[in-house]
């Protein structure tokens, strides 16, 4: 299955960490409720509660998916189920997502909780310990496969960050790469994990992996030293599982020290998240591959243009869909697939019960129809598939033999 697949893993941080760049504190506030819909699904409107990172250091890649959620709410409602929403800001602080978490069921009484920040492994147990429906996007930590989390369900797969896969490898072979280097943040165990995988990945299809950094200070761009011993060590592709910050640093000053790099696989910055960040961003990502856990929008498939095409139409954007609105989209159309079996008036737990008899979870065809999801299990699947487009000028372009590429476990071999 994909990770952050790992590509969206960046940023499961500590309160240490965060000590760094913003005060850990709590969040007792929420967005004015939205509300839309029919109601012809259910007897009375749904109240769901939206965890993610509005403001702190992981605001720069989840802040956007907000408007996920209003897209996948105006879906929603033309299937008959009458929507509303209310957020807590995680401000990507553990003692603020926790607080949050708290907010939504014990104040705003919320029927489900959307899991979409960088930190939800912080809220995990108590929202677990209360039997709330969560559904979200497993690229913060391990807890969504733990046997006892059997209220959470992810969206983008049941991932297993010490699992090792050959789809990176496959792809970095494919494009010519003999020497890769990884990087990933010390603070995240899933970033520092990816790192780590990303490297095994590449060993496991004959390649050298001579640098794999897993300690990098979280958010830095102090990548001059990383760059040279790229060079050094005739580094020529890279797995960086990293903030765009970070990444984009790291492929500019690889370049000024004349670096050529046959493929630069990039887990995040891709798609609108790009593309909305101004020109010098766009100028340093030239060239780059970006990975996708999902079919891309520049396929223009049924299922992409139905995100595209609800995205404008309920949420104003207009542009690529980021990864985030990917995510707050599929939470709520995930949602609706366990409300559709939940009765005519659904109870947290016969949400869960309707969740977890879902064995062919599809992302709203949106994995192309290259494998699915049960979410009745905890383990994740053996298949990863990834879409891989490159940057040039202010359009990504699908590369041929990765739309999709994918892999199988690496068996006997985690990190």
């Amino acid at each position: 299955m994909p990770r952050r697949n790992k590509r969206y893993l960046a940023a499961g941080l500590s309160c240490v960490a965060l000590l760094l760049t913003a005060a850990c504190s709590s969040n007792n506030n929420s967005s004015p409720t939205t509300t839309t819909g029919t109601g012809k699904g259910t007897s009375a409107p749904i109240t769901v509660g939206v965890l993610t990172d509005v403001t702190g250091a992981a605001a720069s890649e989840f802040g956007s998916a907000i408007k996920g959620v209003e897209a996948g709410i105006g879906v929603a409602a033309t299937e008959g189920y009458h929507i509303k929403y209310v957020v807590a800001d995680s401000q990507t602080s553990p003692t603020a997502v926790l607080a949050g978490a708290q907010q939504l069921v014990q104040q705003d009484h919320v029927l489900a909780v959307l899991g979409l920040s960088a930190l939800t492994f912080e809220a995990a147990p108590f929202l677990t310990s209360n039997h709330i429906p969560v559904v979200g996007a497993a690229f913060d930590g391990p807890e969504w496969i733990k046997p006892t989390s059997t209220n959470m369900f992810s969206v983008i797969g049941n991932l297993d960050f010490t699992k090792v896969y050959t789809t990176e490898g496959k792809f970095l072979k494919s494009q010519g790469v003999t020497k890769v280097g990884t990087l990933g943040y010390s603070v995240s165990p899933s970033s520092a994990a990816a790192a780590r995988s990303g490297a095994a990945s590449a060993e496991s299809q004959g390649l050298e992996a001579p640098y794999v950094n897993d300690s990098f200070p979280f958010g830095s761009t102090n990548v001059a030293p990383v760059a040279l011993a790229m060079k050094s060590d005739g580094v020529n592709g890279i797995v960086v599982d990293t903030e765009p910050s970070t990444v984009f640093a790291l492929t500019t000053a690889l370049k000024q020290q004349n670096v050529q790099l046959k493929a630069s696989l990039l887990p995040t910055g891709g798609g609108g998240d790009l593309l909305n960040s101004g020109p010098t961003a766009i100028q340093a990502a030239q060239g780059n591959d970006f990975e996708s856990a999902f079919e891309v929008p520049e396929m223009h498939t049924p299922a992409t243009e139905a995100l595209q095409n609800a995205l404008a139409k309920y949420a104003g954007v207009h542009t690529d869909a980021t990864f985030a609105e990917y995510c707050g989209y599929l939470s709520i159309l995930g949602l609706v697939q366990g409300l559709q079996g939940a009765g005519a008036n659904p109870t947290q737990s016969s949400v869960i019960t309707s969740l977890s008899h879902i064995t062919d979870y599809t992302a709203s065809g949106l994995w192309g129809g290259h494998y699915s999801v049960n979410w009745s299990q905890r383990p994740p699947g053996p298949t990863q598939c990834e879409w891989i487009t490159k940057l040039s000028g202010q359009t990504f372009h699908l590369i041929a033999g990765a739309d999709p590429v994918c892999g199988s476990v690496v068996e006997g071999k985690s990190v």
